[in-house]
């Protein structure tokens, strides 16, 4: 794997109820025993800030566009203030997702115009002519059926888990999209599959690190 020294930037993406959960918890510990140096984190979320911002965001009605305005503004106190830092430092980070994630709920599953999407993706992530977004996106894919049923074995949903199936299918369908257009970028994962199965394939992944 890429020394140390070097930062990453790797987010972790996919419906509720694709297992995301479990598997960044695999990822954390396959860094750790390469001796990676690692920051773990969450969106929205990841801040004091973006917490405040987390918890009205998964439990408060709101328009749509105080809801997108709402994403950014976490995210942009979020690069600021952990993002960045971290992988100045050399560290690599693991985020529970990113600006994909708003691109699939908020386009897909709500119908915010992309135009929107973008002018804040700019606004909020352009660094030096760059666009600041992860090195290396994971999406974990199951059909919707399967991810319907393990939420509703699950604890209480928060109100985008709560959401209607054609909101869901919407999500996944923009995800899709999304990996298509960035290939180079973004890796689909079948998670409809037993975990040794998808652990040998993220550790086939990041052997190209190596």
């Amino acid at each position: 794997m890429t020394s140390p020294s070097c930062g990453r930037f790797i987010s972790v993406e996919g419906i509720d109820g694709a297992g995301k959960s479990t598997h960044l918890v695999w990822l954390t510990d396959y860094f750790l025993k390469k001796g990676i140096s690692l920051v773990q984190s969450r969106e929205p979320g990841g801040t004091d800030l973006g917490e405040k911002l987390r918890a009205l965001l998964l439990n408060d009605a709101m328009s749509l566009e105080t809801e997108a305005l709402l994403m950014f503004a976490s995210r942009a106190e979020h690069l600021a203030q952990v993002i960045e830092p971290a992988l100045s430092r050399g560290d690599w980070v693991l985020c529970d997702r990113f600006s994909d994630a708003t691109y699939a709920y908020q386009c897909g599953g709500r119908g915010l115009d992309k135009a929107k999407f973008s002018a804040l993706e700019q606004w909020v992530q352009l660094r030096n002519g760059r666009l600041l977004e992860p090195d290396l996106t994971l999406i974990f894919d199951v059909p919707l059926e399967v991810s319907q049923a393990r939420m509703a074995d699950s604890r209480v949903l928060d109100r985008f888990e709560s959401e209607q199936q054609d909101f869901h299918a919407r999500v996944r369908a923009a995800y899709l999209e999304r990996a298509e257009q960035n290939p180079q970028r973004i890796r689909v994962i079948n998670a409809n599959r037993s975990l040794a199965e998808i652990q040998s394939e993220l550790a086939e992944i990041f052997a190209d690190y190596e």
